[in-house]
Parts: structure tokens; C-alpha cells; sequence
């Protein structure tokens, strides 16, 4: 991802950052790492903490059993289809949530980047400690919250698509111009 980044960044003025669920955190991993070459951040539903039960077995489940089913069509609008995993491999996801998401957390401070959060209303994959932690933790003085009120988890796909991408487009151009 980051030479991805450097890619656009050798290409363009500017460049904000945009990432949804799990999308989120090496979005704000690069804010974190590069502040001053992060024009803004738009996140939808991102996860960088749990409270699921599971989670907390994650330790020792990640030995025995190599993957839990996918999360996937957390979607309100009926007939919407996402295309996920199937299977979520429990080794990478206690890696990611017990390693890459505590560093993540403790790295917030450094992201001072304007932002823009959705979060839904009602999200079955995404609870809302992340927002929380995010909300106190960084250093953006230019901090949205909208809570998109007809859409789940997966709310670029839902009821909510053309608000989010509406307010994401308005905000990347303000954040970008000039």
C-alpha cells in the first residue's frame, strides 16, 4: 500500500486516503506514518478494536482451527450482493487485531489529517469501541462524524451509498483544492 501511495503522491498535489472496514486501519496507518502527506482521511465503518467474545480466544483458537466463515453482506438494501472471503483465517486476524491494531491505536496521536467518519447506525460487523478510540486518539482538528441511518456494514454497497459518496467527493475536494 504505501507504494501505491508513493505512486499517487508522485503523481498529484494531493491525496486523501479512504478505506472501509478493515480498509480503515492501513488508511490511518499511513496518516499516522506520513502526516504531512495526507490531505484527508475518509473511513466507513473501519474496525480497530472489538468487543466480541471470540476475539478474546483468538490466542489459543488460532492453533487448532485455521479459519472462521467470512463476514460478508452486511447489507440493508434487499437484492445487494458483496463479494468477500469465505473463510477468515484466524492466524492473520490475531495477528492483525493483537499486533497491528494496538501499534495502529497507540499511533493515532500522529494522525492530524482532516477526517471523515461513517459510521453506521446499525453495523452487525463493526461495533462502535472503534469509534471511540479514534474519536479521543486523534489529532485532526477538521473531525466529521456521519451516521448513515439506512445502511449496515457495508454501506458503499447500501441505502446510504450515494450520500457517502456525495460527502466523500465534497470533502476530498476541499481537503485537496489549492
Amino acid at each position: 500500500m504505501t507504494a501505491s501511495f508513493d505512486k499517487l503522491r508522485a503523481e498529484n498535489d494531493a491525496v486523501a486516503v479512504c478505506g472501509l472496514s478493515l480498509g480503515g486501519a492501513p488508511v490511518m496507518r499511513i496518516a499516522a506514518d506520513r502526516p504531512d502527506e495526507v490531505a484527508g482521511i475518509v473511513v466507513v465503518n473501519p474496525g480497530i478494536a472489538t468487543r466480541r467474545i471470540d476475539v478474546k480466544f483468538l490466542p489459543v483458537l488460532r492453533f487448532p482451527v485455521p479459519a472462521f466463515p467470512g463476514i460478508v453482506n452486511d447489507i440493508k438494501q434487499p437484492g445487494q450482493d458483496e463479494y468477500g472471503y469465505t473463510k477468515a483465517p484466524l492466524k492473520a486476524a490475531y495477528s492483525m487485531i493483537f499486533h497491528g491494531f494496538k501499534q495502529l491505536r497507540a499511533d493515532l496521536p500522529k494522525v492530524t489529517s482532516p477526517f471523515l467518519y461513517f459510521k453506521s447506525v446499525e453495523d452487525h460487523v463493526a461495533d462502535d469501541s472503534s469509534i471511540a478510540i479514534i474519536k479521543k486518539s486523534v489529532s485532526s482538528r477538521d473531525f466529521t462524524l456521519v451516521n448513515p441511518e439506512n445502511s449496515y456494514h457495508v454501506a458503499t454497497l447500501d441505502n446510504d451509498a450515494p450520500q457517502i459518496f456525495k460527502e466523500s467527493a465534497d470533502f476530498i475536494a476541499r481537503v485537496t483544492a489549492g
